[in-house]
């Protein structure tokens, strides 16, 4: 089935629920590289998700309730947001398709969501390296599709 294609600066947004933590998300954007392009901007193919990273956002996960920051980016695209058919420049165009995998890596050390000490002492620092979840894609284009 056609859907629409991603296009340069076309919103990412990540879904707030990352296993274990809870991520104050922020959007990222695509930045389109295939040489296509429709309504004047560039289309985006398959390996422009990888460069998507949004970085500086809060979270929170389970026992380690003192707020820290991290770093979202796309882990893996679902089957339905790569064209089968449709490629620019040998790769595949990418489309708005359903939800993506996420992942959520926590700033190491003193940026680390923290958990209170059970007495006095130090915060114990969240040592999780990477949370996994979801999020899709935003597009402004509502006339080019592919499939």
């Amino acid at each position: 089935m056609a859907d629409f294609v991603l296009l340069d600066g076309d919103t990412v947004m990540f879904l707030p629920a990352f296993g274990a933590a809870t991520v104050v998300v922020q959007p990222g954007k695509l930045a389109g590289s295939g040489p296509a392009t429709a309504g004047g901007k560039k289309v985006c193919v398959d390996g422009d998700e990888k460069n998507v990273q949004v970085a500086g956002c809060q979270y929170i996960a389970g026992p380690y309730s003192l707020p820290g920051t991290g770093t979202l980016s796309i882990s893996a695209l679902a089957g339905d947001q790569k064209a089968q058919k449709t490629k620019t420049g040998g790769k595949a165009v990418l489309l708005k398709g359903g939800n993506f995998t996420a992942k959520f890596k926590p700033d190491p050390g003193l940026a680390a969501a923290k958990q209170p000490p059970p007495g006095p002492g130090s915060p114990i620092p969240d040592a999780t390296p990477e949370y996994s979840g979801q999020g899709n894609f935003v597009t402004t284009n509502t006339k080019f599709s592919a499939t």
